[in-house]
């Protein structure tokens, strides 16, 4: 099954996806929350919804003609890695770590696909990073490598964003990755079960105006999705509509000879196989 969350009257609204059409899942089902993040904290059994909405008669509109929000506009906890592919690490001049590289992103940085992203005006080092999202669908706390997948509801898109110049102003990188609007979102979620377990095995690629600049595949992660929740679920308790973010392939533009940074008008996709495509555009911020 396929989610997406778009605005309609100025309010974000849960849609099934069917067919390149949307459906909004509360007017078609009322029982169901008209966000993503309440309908999982409740339990609610959306793909039984899902199913029953398009098996019915309810109105569809086309997922290209809808104004979309961030896939969760108000996730529980955004945990994002760092040097989580092995590649990515060397070219940073690292090592593999012992532990994963965890930092926190909030909700003010994300962003809706087709929405731009800001060049803030303080810095020009501006810098993309191709990622797996995962959206928890379950509470969990201290589970096994065996079950942690359990807690998997489905899969999307991130680009990480990040301020270069900012996020080396100090040794934790929290700054340079909570810029507004810096935290690309979706466009849309895959439910666990349609894609293979920890969803292994998916090309995931950066696209800068066109040109490929990074290229790799979510096998290459150092840490797989099941054993960073089981790590993480030794520290927090997970819960429904926590957002885990899983780190980035090598190809950055800070790690190019020379640099590159993402200027005004400048076009970033990023597109992981199976999950989705997920474009923005770059726009300075006004002086």
């Amino acid at each position: 099954m396929r989610y997406t969350t778009y605005i309609d009257h100025g309010e974000p609204r849960l849609g099934v996806v069917h067919n390149n059409e949307v459906i909004d899942l509360n007017r078609a089902q009322p029982h169901i929350s008209a966000d993503l993040r309440t309908a999982l904290k409740s339990g609610q059994n959306l793909d039984a919804a899902a199913k029953a909405a398009i098996a019915s008669a309810a109105p569809r509109r086309k997922l290209e003609d809808l104004e979309l929000a961030p896939l969760l506009p108000e996730p529980g906890k955004i945990v994002c890695l760092g040097l989580n592919y092995y590649d990515h690490a060397k070219e940073g001049g690292r090592e593999k770590p012992v532990y994963p590289w965890f930092f926190l992103r909030c909700a003010t940085s994300l962003l809706a696909h087709g929405k731009p992203a800001l060049r803030p005006k303080v810095s020009e080092r501006l810098d993309w990073e191709a990622e797996l999202a995962v959206v928890i669908g379950k509470t969990v706390k201290h589970c096994t490598m065996e079950n942690a997948l359990d807690a998997v509801f489905g899969y999307t898109v991130f680009n990480d964003i990040s301020v270069r110049d900012y996020q080396k102003k100090t040794p934790q990188w929290t700054i340079g990755k909570n810029f507004d609007r810096t935290g690309p979102l979706g466009p849309t979620l895959v439910t666990a079960d349609e894609l293979p377990p920890g969803a292994v095995d998916l090309r995931i690629q950066a696209r800068l105006n066109g040109q490929v600049m990074q290229d790799a595949n979510t096998r290459d992660m150092i840490w797989g999705v099941a054993e960073t929740i089981q790590l993480l679920s030794e520290c927090m308790t997970l819960e429904p509509g926590d957002l885990i973010v899983m780190g980035t392939p090598a190809g950055v533009g800070q790690a190019r000879t020379p640099p590159v940074w993402m200027k005004h008008g400048d076009k970033i996709e990023i597109e992981i196989e199976r999950v989705g495509l997920l474009r923005n555009t770059i726009e300075d911020e006004a002086a």
